[in-house]
């Protein structure tokens, strides 16, 4: 009798369902003051559809046993190759006109990390933070020093003006204008270019089924910026966190602030130390702490139970998830 009970038991065991383990990522494309009345019927929905379409990729990736790190780069190549975003191709323009980015890719179950800034040839700069990742002793690479890496990575290289285009060449027109003194009218030829103070990033992060968060950040930085400038997009601790034991988090916003707070580390250090809720610890930083810095923008992050959440001081951020349940969402604005 009791081996008849031992068997049933195991027989039990062996046909009730494994609860799978959750999965969940989350994408931002930027931040600022995006209002509904600036964007033409056209213009959002291509946003909505191109956010959709890279949430999808990297969560894809998770549905078929794929790392967090994987899914968190498949979903940040996909903005990095449209030019709706502000990260390779369609980046902006620095002063002398050209394309200069940054990048970088952490990974929680080790905090080990990867950033690439000011490369200007490498087709996707996600791409060369995880390849320094992985391969290089380093944690960040920069300029003609991490192009010679990405070479020997054997990674895509194109010309800079592949990553150029027209609408961002009419913006740094705009931007030296004023700069110069002239007063524009605001009925520029893209309706995008009315998104005042608009902060282009992209990001992600990821929660595989191995309980593994992973981050990223890739950006091409701020119209008209001068002198080699890096924000906080490659800066681990201000740009992009992980740490499988709080939350993974990728920002958006005025990187000089971002970097003087170290917003993403701060964010993920509350939880840990304070024991605050995700939300919780990134409505302190982002509406109180920046607020009183004078600083506009916000981050997408999970914790390790895969909750997704968003903070932004805004009027709008482009961002996209897909939770533990897998329900898709996308947003734009604050009542999305």
């Amino acid at each position: 009798m009791p081996n008849t009970l031992v068997l049933f038991t195991l027989l039990l065991l062996w046909f009730s369902p494994v609860s799978a383990a959750p999965i969940a990522i989350v994408i931002h494309g930027g931040a600022g003051t995006i209002l509904k009345q600036n964007m033409t019927p056209e213009i959002e929905s291509a946003y909505r559809q191109a956010l959709t379409e890279s949430v999808q990729q990297g969560y894809a990736v998770l549905k078929q046993g794929g790392t967090s790190r994987e899914a968190v780069i498949a979903a940040i190549r996909f903005m990095e190759d449209s030019p709706l975003f502000n990260a390779g191709k369609g980046a902006v323009l620095t002063h002398e006109g050209r394309v200069e980015m940054d990048a970088s890719i952490m990974e929680g179950k080790d905090l080990n990390a990867g950033a690439v800034a000011s490369t200007t040839r490498t087709r996707n700069p996600i791409a060369l933070a995880d390849a320094i990742l992985e391969h290089s002793p380093h944690v960040m690479l920069v300029g003609s020093g991490a192009e010679e890496f990405a070479k020997q990575q054997k990674l895509a290289q194109e010309d800079n003006s592949y990553f150029q285009t027209d609408r961002r060449r009419k913006a740094l027109e705009r931007a030296i204008a004023r700069e110069r003194g002239a007063v524009l009218s605001e009925d520029a030829d893209d309706p995008v270019e009315l998104v005042k103070d608009k902060k282009g990033t992209v990001g992600a992060v990821a929660l595989d089924n191995a309980g593994n968060i992973a981050a990223g950040t890739s950006t091409g930085g701020m119209t008209n910026k001068r002198y080699g400038r890096v924000g906080d997009s490659p800066i681990i601790g201000a740009g992009t966190y992980a740490d499988n034991s709080a939350c993974g988090i990728s920002a958006t916003g005025h990187g000089e602030y971002f970097i003087r707070a170290v917003v993403a580390y701060d964010i993920c250090a509350r939880v840990k130390y304070q024991n605050l809720s995700l939300q919780a610890a990134a409505d302190a930083v982002v509406q109180e702490r920046l607020v009183d810095m004078g600083a506009d923008g916000g981050i997408v992050g999970l914790d390790p139970a895969g909750n997704v959440i968003y903070s932004f001081n805004s009027a709008g951020m482009y961002r996209a998830s897909v939770n533990t349940n897998g329900d898709l969402h996308v947003g734009i604005y604050k009542q999305d």
